[in-house]
């Protein structure tokens, strides 16, 4: 180890332009150095560190990169560009992002379990789905030639799409009716990923445990689906589970076959699913089979439709004891995942002409799931990170 020196940083705080004599420390080995009093501030020479940097990052997560830089200008009287706004959330979006991970890869680890909690909850509902979002299509970061205007982007064609997965976890004991027929949620929390079916169930599983919800032998998991088997084929890792198929997803595959055997805008077929709907909510569910096995349809099309819709009920009869679930206070919907959708993805991701770098999105997406979930104050304890 070198004899230690002494160096004056700056770095750009909420309150200015800040100054410090910093000891530094070096390693003749390795050519490492540290600065002990910086890793302890959490900050950067020469960059815009601490709550300034949580503050414009706040801004970044809520609106575009090219309307947080005027409103930071605005709000704190901080010049900063779109793109140094970019820079910061990719290092404060890495450093959460790698948290959720490394928080998700603790509570898979058999080795990490804790007793099971005293005072988990009966019963948890869990509601999953995806939404697309577009990706990048260029190979290249696009470059200004003089003062000529960066060329267009490549058009998006089909497959440039990547399935944003989200999960909503909510007690059915905080679910309130604020008007008659309109169910609010006094709390929830929200995951989401930018990847497969797996990690969203592993990062679902991690924030169970987490909340200290989950009492493997004890608690009950209601799983709520729209009927994809990426959703049933991975619920089993909850040994006590409830799976329930999404009533308005069961009411849509009906519509789709009594608008081709009625007719489009026809009163009949509006009729015939009120009927079906009923049913299915007293929890007849071979009822509503049997009656369309009675149906005799004229044309392949329509038996083929028919047929379908038979298949889809009888896959799923087990998670369709609609008036159980209702008398159990869980639900029958998945409009809880549907409006997260719109929080998380929709309202920051799916803007007109918005398109994402992998990395981009799920830095962002990490520091967007902070903020509603109300977890703001994690970033006052991680530190910044590089992020290339």
């Amino acid at each position: 180890m070198k004899p230690p020196d002494t160096e004056t940083v700056h770095w750009l705080a909420r309150y200015g332009r800040l100054h410090a004599a910093v000891t530094r420390y070096r390693c003749r080995d390795c050519k490492q150095q540290r600065r002990p009093l910086l890793d302890l501030l959490g900050v950067e020479p020469g960059r815009i560190s601490g709550s300034l940097a949580r503050l414009l990052a706040l801004l970044a997560v809520v609106a575009p990169y090219t309307q947080a830089a005027p409103l930071a200008g605005q709000l704190l009287g901080v010049k900063i560009s779109p793109m140094g706004l970019w820079k910061l959330v990719q290092r404060l979006g890495e450093s959460a992002a790698r948290h959720s991970e490394a928080v998700s890869q603790y509570h898979a680890d058999s080795r990490s379990e804790d007793a099971p909690p005293r005072d988990a909850p009966p019963v948890v509902v869990l509601s999953v789905d995806g939404s697309m979002l577009g990706m990048q299509v260029r190979q290249h970061r696009r470059r200004r030639q003089d003062h000529q205007p960066l060329p267009p982007l490549p058009p998006v064609e089909d497959g440039q799409f990547q399935e944003v997965k989200t999960g909503v976890l909510r007690l059915p004991s905080e679910r309130v009716e604020t008007s008659p027929g309109r169910p609010s949620l006094v709390r929830r929390f929200l995951v989401s990923c930018l990847g497969n079916a797996d990690d969203i169930f592993r990062h679902l599983y991690a924030q169970l445990r987490e909340l200290r919800w989950l009492d493997t032998a004890n608690t009950v998991v209601v799983i709520v689906g729209d009927g994809a088997e990426w959703i049933w084929n991975r619920t089993a890792m909850f040994v006590n589970r409830c799976e329930i198929l999404d009533f308005w997803h069961a009411l849509e595959h009906a519509w789709d076959f009594a608008r081709a055997y009625y007719g489009e805008g026809s009163q009949q077929a509006d009729r015939w699913v009120h009927q079906i709907a009923e049913d299915l909510r007293a929890g007849k569910i071979e009822e509503v089979i049997a009656q369309l096995q009675r149906m005799r349809p004229r044309t392949p099309e329509l038996r083929e439709k028919l047929e379908g819709l038979i298949g889809y009920y009888r896959s799923n009869a087990t998670r369709m004891h609609y008036d159980q679930y209702l008398r159990w206070g869980y639900g029958i919907g998945s409009g809880a995942v549907e409006s997260a959708h719109k929080q998380v993805v929709h309202a920051r991701f799916r803007q007109a002409g918005m398109r994402w770098s992998e990395a981009g999105a799920r830095r962002l997406l990490a520091l967007r799931l902070l903020l509603l979930n109300d977890n703001w104050a994690l970033l006052d304890r991680l530190a910044m990170v590089s992020a290339g």
